[in-house]
Formats: structure tokens, C-alpha cells, sequence
């Protein structure tokens, strides 16, 4: 069914490509869309682009800047899901989650593998799109630090989730299968919490939280 989206070795052919970067262009437009009637002035809705492509932008860059890269995909970069995570906490739940489609899109270009839909929508879409529930917590105390571990436990639960249906039956015929169940939680969240630690020791600081306050100020007033 997705032979001309997909070849053999489970990347993405020309027209694969042609595909995500059209999704993501829509995915990114729907953003600024919500964005737009999210803001009490709809001229903001230049600057809210602005950010928006901004905050991505960082986000691809710092996910090349890998501090630690797992053996089975999956790696520790410099804070790359916090741009993300920052659009939320700016522009709500909706934006957040809609930047985060669009951004688990190029990840999908960057290193695109498929072994089904549902497991490309587990380990890119999905997971991604999950950063953008740090809006819940925009307006409680210290909202970034929290917003910013539930999103990272958000998507770990959609790659565990993928991990498990998909990944394992790649593993030796001799893993234990006591194990099957619980390798891909441990699997996925020891890179992504330490990710997460590194990132929230980072904007704890009180001098980068006072910078990060004064850019969300900038970027929703």
C-alpha cells in the first residue's frame, strides 16, 4: 500500500519525501492557525510565526548535537526537545502539540524508518506531537520545569509503546521473555530522562530561568 512512499529498506523514497515535507508545511500552518486565535491581538500572529519557526529550527539543529547515542536509536542531545516544549508553555496545548507533529515530521526525514504506519506514528508523530501537553501546565509555578518532564514522559510512552509492538521481534531469539515487556519502558526512558535532567538542572538556573522568562514575555505579549 505504501510501496511509493517506502522502499525496501524501510526509507523513504522521493515521493516519501515530497509527502512529509508537504505534512509538515500543513502541520506547521495549522500551528500558526492556532496560535493566531489563541492571541488576544491577531497581528501577533507574525511574531507567533516567528517563534514558532524559531523554536523548530533549534529544536532540528540541537537534535544533531548528541551527547550520548543509543545503539538501538534514540540519543541524549543538547536540550533539542525543549524548544518544543517552550511553544507550548507560550501558545497552549494546541499550538504546542501541532508544532510538535510538524517537528516529529522532519525527525521522520532526517532519519525516516518504517515498519508500519502505526509504528511511524508511534516513534515520530505521535511522540512528538505528545511535547506539546507542557501547555497544561503554562500558568502553574515553575510551569516550563513541569510542562517539560510530562511532555518527556508523554512521549516516552508512545516509543515504549512502539518498542513493544515492533521493535522486540528484532531482538535475539534468547532474550528472556520476562523481559519483552519492560525492555522497551527502560530502553527508551534511560536516554530520555537523562535528556530530561540534564534539561531541567539547565533551566533551573536562575539566571537562564529570568532569560526564559523574559523570552516568553517577548514572545506573547
Amino acid at each position: 500500500m505504501f510501496s511509493f512512499l517506502v522502499n525496501a529498506e524501510g526509507g523513504l523514497t522521493a515521493a516519501g519525501y515530497a509527502v512529509c515535507v508537504a505534512a509538515g508545511i500543513a502541520l506547521f500552518a495549522l500551528a500558526i492557525y492556532f496560535a493566531g486565535k489563541n492571541s488576544e491581538k491577531s497581528r501577533m500572529s507574525t511574531k507567533q510565526l516567528i517563534f514558532c519557526a524559531a523554536s523548530i529550527a533549534l529544536a532540528f539543529v540541537t537534535s544533531y548535537i548528541k551527547i550520548f547515542e543509543m545503539p538501538w536509536g534514540g540519543s541524549v542531545t543538547l536540550c533539542s526537545m525543549l524548544f518544543i516544549v517552550m511553544v507550548a508553555n507560550w501558545y497552549g496545548v494546541k499550538t504546542g502539540v501541532l508544532v510538535g507533529l510538524a517537528y516529529g515530521i522532519l525527525q521522520f526525514i532526517q532519519e525516516p524508518y518504517v515498519l508500519s504506519l502505526f509504528q511511524v506514528c508511534c516513534d515520530y508523530v505521535l511522540a512528538f506531537a505528545a511535547l506539546g501537553v507542557a501547555g497544561f501546565f503554562s500558568r502553574s509555578p515553575k510551569g516550563l520545569v513541569k510542562g517539560y518532564i510530562a511532555a518527556v514522559l508523554a512521549r516516552g510512552a508512545f516509543h515504549a509503546l512502539g518498542g513493544y509492538l515492533y521493535w522486540m521481534s528484532y531482538m535475539p531469539d534468547n532474550f528472556p521473555q520476562s523481559l519483552r515487556s519492560v525492555y522497551p519502558i527502560v530502553y527508551n526512558y534511560s536516554f530520555l530522562l537523562v535528556e530530561a535532567l540534564i534539561t531541567a538542572a539547565v533551566i533551573s538556573v536562575p539566571a537562564v530561568a529570568s532569560a526564559l522568562n523574559q523570552v516568553k514575555r517577548t514572545a506573547v505579549s
